[in-house]
């Protein structure tokens, strides 16, 4: 079982896959930072200061004893939303890019191998040095 593991885990395309997820995860920390540090603000700009994590609805207040709190406060925070909606949209679009250079450069590769021509079968090579040899002769 073991054996039949170490097949499986070793084979290029899991690894590729490992390394697919891993960069992936490096992608949605950057997609975060741009969609928090740089196209949050820009919106928040364009409407009056408004902080899109602050935007909540409160279903029932916070009750507080003092420092203490005896409830928190059930909201729903739809600033969150938009934010990660924004986060897959950007995410969304940069594998929609990704797979679409990746497709035009294998269609390129396959039009260029098509384009190539074609090898001499061996009846043909065979006939060429069966001709050569006769030339000598």
């Amino acid at each position: 079982m073991f054996k039949e593991f170490k097949e499986f885990a070793f084979k290029g395309n899991v690894v590729d896959m490992a390394v697919g997820v891993i960069i992936g995860g490096a992608f949605g920390t950057i997609v975060n930072s741009l969609v928090n540090d740089i196209v949050m603000p820009i919106f928040g700009h364009f409407t009056a200061g408004m902080d899109f994590k602050n935007l909540k609805w409160v279903l029932s207040e916070a009750v507080m004893n003092g420092e203490t709190v005896v409830k928190p406060e059930a909201a729903i925070c739809y600033g969150t939303f938009i934010q990660n909606i924004i986060n897959f949209l950007i995410i969304a679009f940069s594998m929609f890019a990704a797979v679409k250079l990746i497709s035009k450069a294998h269609k390129k590769k396959e039009e260029e191998i098509k384009e190539a021509p074609a090898a001499p079968t061996t009846e043909e090579l065979l006939t060429e040095i069966r001709d050569l040899l006769k030339d000598k002769q």
